[in-house]
């Protein structure tokens, strides 16, 4: 399994760039990705989703950065020898949607990543209704809340860092798989924080 994040100028994949990717091989968690680009010729981008990032404007757009196409190479090359290449992390069918249409544009011809995916939300939501909780419902939109810092909190682990880096979500994402599915911790990052149900 391949916890990964995506950072974009926006959410749309087909009118938004890839500006950075994080990833970790839960196999083998010694294994990490992380890689910068700049937005493909053409993308749009949105203000609020750099502010998010920590990007400027002239950080993403700047030639002396890879491209787009040369980074999802790379994150294919990165996930190649790991024998379970699914996909997962916190709503990871953006993730999934970005990089899929990231190696389209790159032209891609041995996409090595599965539609199915792993995402966090689910295995919290599992998790805390298995234990006789009510997941949280944001009252005025109608919808779960389980947003990934709320799953931190729920995992003992405290809010991600601001702006928001792709490898730290990455991290993130498999340190929270790991204590959902099989009650351990991971990450030396990680360590000093207890799993609260295990306490």
């Amino acid at each position: 399994m391949i916890a990964v994040d995506v950072e974009a100028s926006g959410i749309g994949p087909t009118t938004h760039s890839i500006v950075s990717v994080g990833a970790l091989d839960l196999t083998d968690p010694s294994r990490l990705f992380y890689e910068e680009c700049r937005v493909w010729e053409g993308a749009h981008i949105n203000d609020d989703s750099l502010l998010v990032t920590g990007f400027t404007k002239q950080e993403v757009t700047d030639p002396a950065r890879q491209t787009e196409a040369d980074l999802v190479h790379k994150f294919a090359a990165f996930a190649e020898p790991s024998n379970d290449r699914t996909l997962a992390g916190q709503n990871v069918s953006f993730d999934r949607d970005l990089l899929q249409a990231a190696a389209a544009r790159a032209g891609h011809t041995n996409w090595p990543f599965a539609h199915r995916t792993i995402d966090t939300h689910t295995l919290c939501w599992m998790h805390m209704v298995k234990r006789g909780l009510t997941p949280p419902v944001d009252v005025q939109h109608k919808r779960s809340s389980l947003d990934l810092d709320a799953i931190l909190n729920y995992c003992g682990i405290p809010m991600e860092p601001t702006p928001h880096n792709a490898l730290t979500g990455a991290k993130s994402h498999a340190e929270v798989i790991s204590r959902l599915l099989y009650d351990k911790k991971l990450l030396p990052e990680f360590q000093q924080y207890d799993i609260p149900w295990n306490v």
